[in-house]
């Protein structure tokens, strides 16, 4: 993986944020002094039980909260800094979307955001969609979608601007084994590209597989940090990996440690498969061999321009051309159509002087034309300003 690079993306000095009450006392330290950086290229694992200051920490960066004490870099920059939230995709551990918007409005309206050209907003939703497997639902409204859909509409929206930093929080959650595989690989990929990826998750065995460095927090101070690799190795144990040895070789082996005097707590055993690989597998020999299912199914490909292609800048200038470019477009005509009124004609004629008796309406007399229904309406009010005597009815003063 990557993560050599010397370029410093987030740094964090004395970073301390405590939460005060109506009184301006303090009321919780949610992060405590704590000192990292992330690295150009890493995936840097962001761990900790509930409540320990990871997404305190994750708002921080995106300048969604202040920190109270210390220092926050992001890009070199102030993490206030309009310029920097364009170089950063963020995916929250809920989805908050608009649920009228369909999948393919809500890439749309994100890259609108970042004023990314009408055709490559349309070419990126459409890979997008591919590759998290949602091409088949591109015109259905977000609000209709499971947790499992939400969650990978949610990683596309946060990968339409190719950012140069992506902050993921619990990024599989609710995700099938194939979903999780997939978004594994989208991360390996964006880090191989040199972007950098802040990941938080509970699901330890994901961050294992992906992440370069990890600090672990624990009420809102660092507990350890470091590469994964060092941390988790076992120093005062080896471990052997050869081909498969029939019972003599193992009997000789056996027979040799405990000569070397290495008779100690030895095992010999045959290397287990992961079980998220053993899952896949099967999965995808049942798709081979063409069995129909109605659910989801894997995505695409990596859409292609996250795969390399540069992203065209998104500036203000850009957002400003956009807006002066819809001023200039001709506006189509709108025409307001308003409903006839509907007139009780039977109402009228009863109302009307000389017009019914006894509730039953009188015709027309012979080669008499009909009394058009906006002069019967107004004999009709005057009828019934006299009936009240210009009083209310009862029961309104």
């Amino acid at each position: 993986m990557a993560g050599n690079s010397t370029e410093i993306i987030v740094e964090a000095a004395g970073l301390t944020k405590v939460f005060k009450d109506f009184w301006g006392r303090p009321k919780a330290r949610a992060v405590n002094s704590i000192d990292f950086k992330v690295r150009q290229g890493q995936v840097f694992g962001l761990l900790g039980p509930n409540g320990s200051g990871k997404s305190t920490t994750v708002k921080m960066i995106l300048g969604l909260l202040y920190p109270t004490r210390g220092s926050l870099r992001v890009f070199g920059e102030s993490p206030e800094d309009v310029a920097t939230k364009q170089r950063i995709g963020y995916l929250p551990e809920e989805t908050y979307l608009y649920k009228y918007l369909t999948a393919a409005e809500t890439l749309d309206f994100f890259g609108a955001l970042f004023g990314i050209p009408p055709s490559e907003r349309a070419q990126r939703s459409k890979q997008l969609l591919e590759m998290v497997g949602l091409a088949n639902s591109y015109n259905r409204p977000v609000g209709e979608f499971s947790k499992g859909m939400a969650r990978r509409i949610g990683l596309a929206q946060a990968l339409v601007n190719d950012p140069d930093l992506v902050i993921l929080d619990e990024p599989t959650s609710g995700l099938d084994p194939i979903g999780c595989r997939e978004v594994k690989d989208v991360i390996r990929l964006l880090a191989s590209r040199g972007k950098t990826v802040i990941l938080c998750s509970h699901l330890l065995a994901d961050v294992q597989d992906v992440c370069d460095e990890v600090i672990i927090l624990y009420g809102g101070k660092i507990r350890s940090q470091g590469p994964l690799r060092e941390i988790l190795k076992v120093e005062d144990r080896t471990r052997v990996i050869m081909p498969h040895l029939d019972e003599p070789k193992v009997a000789g082996l056996m027979s040799w440690l405990q000569q070397n005097g290495l008779d100690g707590d030895i095992t010999v055993d045959h290397p287990s498969r992961n079980l998220e690989d053993f899952f896949l597998d099967v999965v995808r020999q049942a798709r081979d061999a063409s069995l129909e299912t109605a659910g989801a199914q894997s995505g695409g490909e990596i859409a292609a321009y996250l795969r390399g292609a540069a992203a065209p800048e998104a500036t203000g200038e850009a957002v400003l051309a956009a807006l002066a470019h819809a001023e200039r477009a001709p506006k189509p005509a709108v025409r307001e159509a308003v409903a006839a009124p509907v007139v009780d004609s039977a109402k009228l004629e009863r109302l009307a002087p000389g017009g019914s008796a006894g509730g039953k309406p009188v015709a027309a007399a012979p080669g008499q034309a009909a009394e058009d229904p906006a002069k019967a309406l107004g004999k009709a009010s005057d009828k019934l300003k006299d009936i009240l005597g210009g009083k209310p009815p009862s029961g309104r003063r």
